[in-house]
């Protein structure tokens, strides 16, 4: 096969910015305006009713950054769409082999914020095979995100089904046998109302100095709010630190299934640890200290933390203390409730823990096979 370099502006026919919304075109649900790195909200039009490629141009993070957009999206002035001749160009391959370029890197204009523009983006230049080849290579890589983007899926049904029974159950009282259960003051006999300060330890971290260079870059997990992403688990994390560095600040070492909860920042964010980690001063671990297990307690502290919040929506919600969680409440069932409810906590997380496993050698196949497919390492 014989590949050729050719400017984006040889391969792209337009590049067009986004646009912002209208204001009188928002929505609380709608269309989804996207800026390239994120959904940032709805519209009641959309720009595009197909997915596009798109780079982001610039913004707070992301800049460089090659994505296909969702169906029916507002696109933003955050990005740049690039439209092809796809009887010449394959766009899921270009998607592919720009996102593999260090575009921020070759391409940023800006000086106190990264920015790519269409000017300085056009003469960059690519090397790119036949279209036939095109197809394959994106057929191949396809494949993998195919089954990242299907396990997602199910991580996020088993996700949203286990919060729909935690609620049906111990928020609505619809629990087997409800039809003929006691109730006093509002709640099933044998169950209690309590605040989630009498049923969890509520633990601390630190950083360590970010001067000493013998404190980072190990092989310790350092969970921050940054950490939080888009599944209940968190594997790996922004920064590193070595067993000096834990010796050094006052976080300890938490044990898979730790719950951690951001206190600053983006306040309120629930992650479970997904292997031992340490933990920064902006967020709580919190430890059952009952029988409660900690996959109940995920769901619960989960459901409680989003109804607090819902409350203080018109107050001021900008951080969260020790005593906050002497303000949470939370419902205790009874032991058999609780057993039977945390049975199918530890299934789902189990099966969101394998899938989640998955996920990640899926993408680290994916990511190793990349370069070389995109550099003619590997003929198809």
């Amino acid at each position: 096969m014989s590949w050729v370099d050719l400017t984006m502006a040889e391969i792209c026919s337009d590049f067009k910015y986004g646009k912002m919304p209208p204001k009188d075109m928002s929505a609380e649900t709608g269309y989804p305006v996207y800026s390239g790195y994120r959904i940032s909200g709805y519209a009641k039009e959309y720009l595009y009713e197909q997915p596009q490629l798109i780079l982001v141009a610039r913004g707070v993070g992301g800049t460089g950054d090659v994505k296909i957009s969702p169906p029916h999206a507002w696109i933003t002035n955050l990005s740049i769409v690039l439209s092809l001749d796809e009887t010449k160009m394959n766009k899921r391959f270009l998607y592919y082999k720009l996102g593999n370029e260090p575009l921020k890197e070759r391409l940023n204009t800006g000086a106190a914020q990264a920015q790519i523009t269409v000017e300085n983006l056009k003469p960059y230049r690519v090397s790119i095979p036949d279209l036939p080849t095109q197809e394959r290579i994106a057929a191949i890589l396809s494949t993998y995100d195919d089954l990242i983007e299907n396990n997602r899926r199910r991580i996020a049904l088993l996700e949203q089904a286990a919060r729909l029974l935690y609620r049906e159950w111990f928020v609505h009282f619809r629990f087997p046998g409800h039809e003929t259960a006691k109730f006093i003051d509002g709640l099933p006999e044998g169950w209690e109302e309590t605040a989630v300060f009498n049923v969890v330890d509520v633990l601390s971290g630190g950083t360590p100095k970010t001067k000493k260079a013998d404190y980072w870059n190990g092989d310790i997990p350092f969970f921050t709010p940054k950490d939080t992403g888009d599944n209940l688990f968190t594997f790996e994390t922004e920064k590193m630190i070595t067993e000096e560095g834990l010796k050094s600040c006052n976080s300890r070492l938490y044990e898979k299934y730790t719950l951690f909860i951001t206190a600053r920042g983006t306040v309120g964010k629930l992650r479970l640890a997904q292997r031992p980690m340490a933990m920064n001063q902006s967020c709580y671990a919190l430890k059952s200290k009952t029988e409660l297990s900690q996959q109940f307690l995920y769901f619960a502290i989960s459901d409680r933390v989003n109804h607090f919040k819902g409350r203080a929506a018109g107050a001021v919600f900008d951080a969260i203390v020790v005593d906050t969680f002497k303000k949470i409440q939370m419902i205790i069932p009874t032991v058999e409730f609780a057993e039977r409810f945390g049975a199918i906590a530890d299934d789902t997380l189990s099966q969101i823990d394998n899938l989640s496993g998955q996920n990640r050698q899926l993408t680290r196949a994916r990511d190793l096979l990349l370069p070389r497919l995109m550099d003619g390492r590997i003929p198809v």
